[in-house]
């Protein structure tokens, strides 16, 4: 039985944590950022033989799942192997929203990327004055932490810095089930161009690809505030997958089959050579143009909730970890 390193149960008023061994009770009101933090800094300065054994308890943590590392079959399982063992230069590359422009540029063309506006180390060196009226502020070494401008005299700088001096002082790597990939980016702040159907309505194409080859196409589709997801295969025949998420439904009507599917498939193909997972995803606007959105190597940090074990264990038989260990 393993001696858990960090864990969390509650009841109907405590939640209390365990780091060592050592308890932690705090009222629920007051546990998410406390459990976060403590979390955080745990990671970040943990021993990496302790990495492992660290990671078996967060998996149980947030899937209720045992993980076997030793011998892992699902493609939450093989996940977490690859984010321990297979955590790149490359991958830490590409998972740079800025570095990444480069990658795309060299492999599909420069056509594809959204434009770029600007680059800095911190808030403080932003010229707004030279950025249009609308753009989307992002730090390039994590996910999620984008403010989209749509009226520059709108913006709340105070607030806006605030969050980026949170985010620039905050490695990715550790808050979120070790995604090791992130670890070495070079914290920076980027402004790309504000497309409206990327905000509003673009349909986001996320192929799931396996050993260079795309497999699957994971679509996402805005609806005002409700986002619906469905799986298609490359003959886009609409399958029976289902990922279990809060606020996200699964679509009832197929997506209608993109006339540049064909496209999308050799741009996914293009960047995911080399890699024997990774996820590339595809904006199609409102023109019919393509844009990329990101290349994903942990999506969900690997604990994605899918509607069936069955589908785990096939998903994981795509992932041949063989062409990494040997």
């Amino acid at each position: 039985m393993l001696k858990k390193i960090f864990s969390v149960t509650k009841n109907n008023y405590y939640k209390i944590i365990t780091i060592l061994g050592v308890k932690i009770k705090c009222k629920l009101k007051n546990s998410s950022n406390l459990c976060q933090n403590f979390e955080y800094k745990l990671c970040k300065y943990m021993s990496e033989d302790k990495y492992p054994e660290y990671l078996k308890d967060w998996f149980y943590n947030c899937t209720g799942e045992e993980l076997n590392l030793e011998n892992p079959k699902t493609f939450n399982e093989k996940m977490q192997w690859l984010k321990l063992y297979d955590s790149t230069p490359l991958k830490t590359r590409l998972a740079d929203k800025y570095l990444v422009r480069e990658w795309v540029k060299e492999k599909i063309g420069e056509e594809y990327l959204i434009p770029l506006l600007g680059v800095w180390e911190k808030f403080d060196d932003i010229d707004f004055d030279k950025l249009p009226e609308k753009f989307v502020l992002k730090a390039n070494h994590g996910c999620g932490w984008n403010i989209i401008v749509k009226d520059k005299n709108k913006l709340d700088k105070v607030v806006a810095k605030q969050k980026f001096d949170e985010w620039m002082h905050t490695n990715f790597a550790f808050i979120s089930g070790l995604e090791l990939h992130y670890k070495n980016i070079k914290p920076l702040i980027i402004a790309e161009e504000y497309i409206e159907s990327v905000d509003k309505s673009a349909i986001d194409y996320k192929f799931l690809c396996f050993n260079g080859k795309p497999e699957l196409c994971w679509v996402s589709n805005k609806f005002g505030d409700i986002q619906e997801r469905s799986f298609y295969n490359m003959n886009w025949e609409m399958k029976d997958i289902q990922l279990i998420e809060k606020g996200k439904e699964q679509a009832k009507i197929p997506v209608e089959k993109p006339n540049n599917l064909d496209e999308m498939i050799n741009i996914a193909r293009k960047l995911s050579q080399g890699f024997v997972q990774v996820r590339v995803d595809i904006y199609k606007l409102n023109d019919g143009t393509l844009k990329f959105g990101e290349m994903t190597f942990s999506s969900a940090s690997g604990a994605s909730k899918w509607s069936s074990n069955e589908i785990d264990i096939k998903l994981g038989s795509l992932i041949d970890l063989t062409k990494i260990k040997n």
